[in-house]
């Protein structure tokens, strides 16, 4: 049997974090880049497929330390329209974990508890079909929650979602259902990922991890154009801890204040 043992300033620090976000204006969407899961499994030795799986667990621990301090909306990168250039045999187990983790917060009791609607935002189409099921199944279960909101991106690109975007609005102009003069910033944004009647809303944190400073085509329409706040930290995602997490959410709360000082 192992224990792990915490340092007690460490945890008093993490407590006063925690109670000043609590205290401050909310941060009420959080997006994250989660890089390093094959670097973290290499740089350990482990099978690359593992740290897959390791990150997967982050992702769990990371949608509850949101619902902690009030975030509304949690969108996740997890997989891009990139990723289909990788080698079969990873992609496949990287859509068998992604099924299972989806048949996980269907029946996740605090999932429901909560109320937290899962959605994937992306090219869905473009996955294995047993996947798109078992999608549809969690998105159904979940349809009426709006406590939080966990957004999947899967085959997702920003770039591709807003030419989706604009050839929907083109084919509206096109069936004479609305003038061109009337596309504008909102009617855009009614018409990206996911179209459920709920858009994903502007990004006030976009946190990436493993010590890389872009954001990959991660939401661009909803991350660009407003005041986003942009943490890059060290650490893979697999290691990715909550004192981070505190403190990418705090940063974000002291870049308001500074704006309105």
């Amino acid at each position: 049997m192992s224990f792990i043992f915490r340092n007690p300033a460490y945890s008093f620090y993490e407590r006063l974090l925690k109670a000043r976000i609590l205290a401050g204006e909310p941060v009420e969407h959080v997006a994250i880049i989660q890089d390093g899961n094959r670097r973290y499994a290499k740089e350990r030795g482990l099978a690359k497929f593992l740290g897959h799986s390791l990150g997967a667990e982050t992702s769990e621990k990371v949608s509850d330390w949101c619902l902690e301090v009030g975030v509304k909306h949690l969108t996740l990168y997890a997989f891009s329209t990139e990723n289909f250039a990788r080698e079969e045999t990873e992609k496949r187990y990287l859509f068998d974990l992604i099924k299972k983790k989806f048949m996980d917060l269907n029946r996740s009791k605090k999932i429901h508890g909560n109320r937290v609607r899962v959605r994937a935002i992306g090219r869905v189409e473009m996955l294995p079909e047993d996947l798109q099921r078992e999608i549809i199944r969690t998105e159904e279960s979940t349809r009426d929650y709006e406590k939080m909101y966990l957004n999947i991106a899967l085959a997702y690109g920003g770039q591709r979602e807003l030419v989706d975007a604009l050839r929907a609005l083109a084919r509206l102009v096109k069936q004479g259902k609305i003038k061109a003069r009337e596309v504008d910033e909102e009617l855009i944004a009614q018409h990206l990922y996911p179209q459920d009647g709920i858009a994903v809303p502007k990004v006030d944190l976009i946190i990436r991890t493993a010590g890389d400073f872009r954001t990959s085509n991660f939401l661009p329409w909803q991350a660009n154009g407003n005041e986003c706040a942009a943490y890059f930290c060290a650490p893979y995602w697999p290691e990715f801890r909550k004192i981070d997490f505190l403190r990418a959410i705090r940063t974000a709360q002291t870049r308001v204040i500074c704006q309105q000082a």
